[in-house]
């Protein structure tokens, strides 16, 4: 198909950067970082190698599907039964790491800048913000996540390059220093970021072409950038031992920036920088459940049908000790949604490469049958 949709490819490239970047950016870190150390930032390499691979079952399954709705395409080729059962399991996963992505960002407010409000307040009007931007269109969240990603993009440089006057690089050695297995256990912490890639396919029919490798390839190098920047800086300012033992490695950075003797305390930027990008993150993952519902358009159905699950999926989450909360990610989200997009992948591979290869046995039975007649 061509020219099938109104959004280009450059909005998709920043719209990975905002929606996986904030996962990969913040919320990896910290057990990247308790899990192998100062080699964690051989763990994201090696993770985006192996990625890297993975990309052209991508390119495969958006080459079978011709560029049409994800839900069509399996109407199609697994009937309605099956088509059904799918895209509900990943609309509510998506909802799952959307919540998860809430209240990390909310459970983070309410202890550095808000102690003193209910979370269940903020909660209420984030899931209103989020909702709204939803009702609009997927134009108006790329658009507005161009404006917004500038400023993030902006302060992170600065953030960067202010505090190289407290960098030790010197940290990062000596390499391998526990082996090679803590860096292969850190290598799922930036692959469950690295394989939301998928989540573009269920977009595809609104891109103006089709996303080739090389795409994919940009948006993969630009993720394990945006990895590399907070978790390198984290162990060559903290330390590895350090490092890991804080909550937020990357809003910590914030808190050594100083530009001469008078300026410091700038670490309100950060707020800026994380709040935006959740709101991007959650609404776009809203956005995909309500396309692949076939919610979108329909403002009203939105608002009765996906605000109030997701606020119900959200409340138990939030009532969690934060503890728990950043251990069950830790451990079982982040890992949950590597092996769930891998399986997701693998399953539309095979219903790609089944239905190619029965519909070019039933052109060739047609031919033989033809050739018969004459």
């Amino acid at each position: 198909m061509k020219s099938v949709g109104s959004i280009s490819i450059l909005h998709v490239i920043f719209l990975s950067m905002t929606v996986i970047g904030l996962k990969n950016h913040v919320t990896i870190i910290p057990p990247l970082l308790d899990v192998a150390k100062r080699d964690g930032w051989l763990s994201v390499l090696f993770a985006g190698g192996i990625i890297f691979f993975w990309l052209f079952l991508l390119v495969y399954i958006q080459s079978k599907s011709n560029q049409e709705p994800i839900r069509d395409w399996l109407d199609s080729k697994i009937g309605k039964i099956g088509s059904t059962i799918v895209i509900y399991t990943v609309a509510i996963f998506l909802m799952i790491i959307a919540a998860f992505t809430m209240v990390e960002t909310l459970q983070w407010i309410n202890t550095t800048f808000l102690p003193q409000t209910p979370v269940i307040i903020l909660l209420f009007i984030y899931i209103i913000l989020c909702i709204l931007l939803v009702t609009t269109s997927l134009q108006t969240l790329v658009i507005l996540n161009v404006f917004v990603l500038f400023g993030v993009v902006i302060f992170g440089f600065f953030v960067a390059f202010t505090n190289m006057q407290v960098k030790d690089y010197e940290l990062l050695r000596p390499f391998f220093e526990h082996g090679f297995q803590p860096v292969l256990r850190g290598m799922i912490f930036p692959a469950s970021g690295f394989i939301e890639l998928l989540m573009l396919l269920f977009l595809q029919h609104q891109f103006k072409e089709r996303i080739r490798w090389y795409h994919f390839a940009i948006m993969l190098a630009i993720l394990v950038g945006l990895t590399l920047g907070p978790l390198i800086g984290a162990i060559t300012e903290f330390g590895p031992n350090e490092a890991a033992k804080q909550r937020y490695p990357a809003y910590e950075e914030w808190g050594l920036v100083t530009i001469g003797r008078y300026i410091e305390h700038l670490d309100f930027f950060s707020i800026y920088q994380w709040l935006t990008g959740t709101f991007i993150r959650v609404s776009f993952l809203l956005y995909i459940v309500a396309d692949l519902l076939k919610m979108t358009g329909d403002p009203k159905r939105i608002w009765q049908m996906l605000a109030p699950p997701f606020f119900i999926l959200c409340l138990p989450l939030i009532m969690l000790n934060e503890s728990l909360f950043l251990k069950v990610k830790g451990n079982y989200i982040l890992a949950a949604t590597f092996i769930f997009f891998f399986l997701l992948s693998i399953f539309f591979v095979v219903v790609a490469f089944l239905s190619d290869k029965s519909s070019k046995k039933g052109k060739t039975e047609k031919q033989d049958k033809k050739s018969g007649e004459s």
